[in-house]
C-alpha cells in the first residue's frame, strides 16, 4: 500500500488554487475503498473521517478561490466525494455488522454509564463465591429517577481485557447481577441493562460453580420481577450468555448490533466444518437487529451515527438516551401485574412460526 500511495501521489500534482493535498487525499481514499474489495468495514469507517477532512479543505478552498477553472474543479471534486459516501453508505451485511458489533472503539458499559447516568455507585460481589468484573452493576440517577444499571463490560487494553475475562462472565456475574436486581425491586427502581457479550465464560471453572443453573435462575427470577425492565443490546449478544440478564419488558437493539444463539464461525465450524464461510453463516443465522425485529425478538432498533457508533460517542449515546427516555415512560404508566404478564407472554410467543388455517 506505502508503494501504491507514492504512486499516487506522484500522478496527483497540486492544481492552480486547490489547497495543497486535496486532490491526493480523495486519491488515497479511492485507492483504499478499491483495495478493501468488501473484506471488511475498516476502510469505510476511515473513509467516513477522512472525506470529513477533505470536506473542511474544500469549504477554506471555496472561502478564498474566484478563479473559474478552479471553481469548476472544486465542484468535480464535490461530485467524487458525493459518490464515495454514497458508497461507503452501502447497507452493511451481516457480517459487516458482526465486525462493527466487534468494533474495538465501541463504546462498552462503563462508557455508556457515564454518558447517561449520574451518581453511579458500584455493587460488587455475589455474596456467595467472588465479584466478577465481567459484569458491572449498581445504582444511578437516570433524568434524575433512580434505577439500577447492569451491563457486561468489555476493555481496550489487554491487562482490562483479561480482567474483564473479554466480556464473558463467570456464574458469580449473573448471581451478582441478580441480586442487585432484588435490590432494584425492593425498592421500586427500574432496571436498564446493556448486553455485549461474546457469551458466557465455558471454562471449566465456571462449569463447576454451575454455569448453566446460573443463566436458568437469572431467566425465572428476571421474568417475575415486579419493576420496569429495558434491555439494550449494544454490541454482541452471544447466545445464553446475553439472554441472562436480557429478559425484560423491551428489548432495544443497537442499529449494528448482533444478537444469536451462536457466532457465525462457530456456526460455520460445525456446518460446514470451515469457519472461513462465516459470512454464509452470519446471512442465514438472521442475527441483525432488522431480521430479529422482523421475528420479534426485538422490539425496536437504536439508530447510531453514519459508519457506526464508535465515530461518535457522544451523538449515539444521545440517540440510546432518547430511546431510553420513551420506553421508561410508557412502561412506568402500566399496572405491576399487567407488566409481569406482558413480559412473561412475550417471550413465551417467541419462535411460534406456524399459523392455523380457518
Amino acid at each position: 500500500m506505502a508503494t501504491g500511495l507514492k504512486g499516487l501521489a506522484a500522478s496527483a500534482p497540486a492544481r492552480s488554487g486547490q489547497q495543497p493535498g486535496t486532490e491526493l487525499l480523495l486519491a488515497m481514499v479511492e485507492a483504499r475503498l478499491a483495495a478493501g474489495n468488501g473484506d471488511g468495514v475498516e476502510p469505510a469507517g476511515k473513509a467516513q473521517k477522512e472525506l470529513e477532512t477533505i470536506e473542511q479543505q474544500i469549504t477554506k478552498l471555496e472561502s478564498t478561490s474566484q478563479d473559474e477553472r478552479t471553481r469548476q474543479e472544486i465542484q468535480q471534486l464535490h461530485a467524487r466525494i458525493h459518490a464515495l459516501r454514497e458508497q461507503v453508505s452501502v447497507p452493511a451485511d451481516a457480517w459487516q455488522k458482526t465486525e462493527l458489533a466487534r468494533h474495538p472503539q465501541r463504546p462498552n458499559a462503563l462508557e455508556y454509564i457515564e454518558r447517561l447516568f449520574t451518581e453511579w455507585s458500584e455493587i460488587h460481589g455475589d455474596r456467595g463465591f467472588s465479584d466478577d468484573p465481567a459484569i458491572v452493576c449498581g445504582m444511578a440517577k437516570f433524568h434524575g429517577q433512580e434505577v439500577l444499571v447492569v451491563g457486561h463490560q468489555k476493555a481496550r487494553d489487554t491487562k482490562q481485557k483479561v480482567y474483564r475475562n473479554f466480556g464473558m462472565p463467570h456464574p458469580e456475574g449473573y448471581r451478582k447481577a441478580l441480586r442487585a436486581m432484588k435490590i432494584a425491586e425492593k425498592f421500586r427502581r427500574p432496571i436498564f441493562t446493556l448486553v455485549d457479550t461474546p457469551g458466557a465464560y465455558p471454562g471449566l471453572g465456571a462449569e463447576e460453580r454451575g454455569q448453566a443453573e446460573a443463566i436458568a435462575h437469572n431467566l425465572r427470577e428476571m421474568a417475575r420481577l415486579s419493576v420496569p425492565i429495558i434491555v439494550t443490546i449494544t454490541g454482541e449478544g452471544g447466545s445464553g450468555g446475553a439472554l441472562a440478564i436480557a429478559v425484560g419488558d423491551r428489548v432495544l437493539m443497537m442499529e449494528n448490533a448482533i444478537y444469536s444463539v451462536i457466532s457465525p464461525e462457530g456456526c460455520a465450524s460445525i456446518m460446514w466444518r470451515d469457519a472461513m464461510k462465516r459470512e454464509l453463516a452470519a446471512q442465514a443465522l438472521k442475527i441483525t437487529a432488522p431480521d430479529l425485529m422482523a421475528l420479534g425478538c426485538v422490539d425496536a432498533i437504536v439508530p447510531e451515527p453514519p459508519g457506526g457508533i464508535h465515530t461518535n460517542h457522544e451523538a449515539g449515546a444521545a440517540l440510546l438516551d432518547a430511546a431510553l427516555v420513551q420506553n421508561l415512560g410508557e412502561l412506568q404508566k402500566m399496572p405491576v401485574s399487567d407488566l409481569v404478564a406482558s413480559r412473561y407472554d412475550k417471550f413465551r410467543k417467541m419462535a411460534h412460526f406456524f399459523h392455523q388455517e380457518s
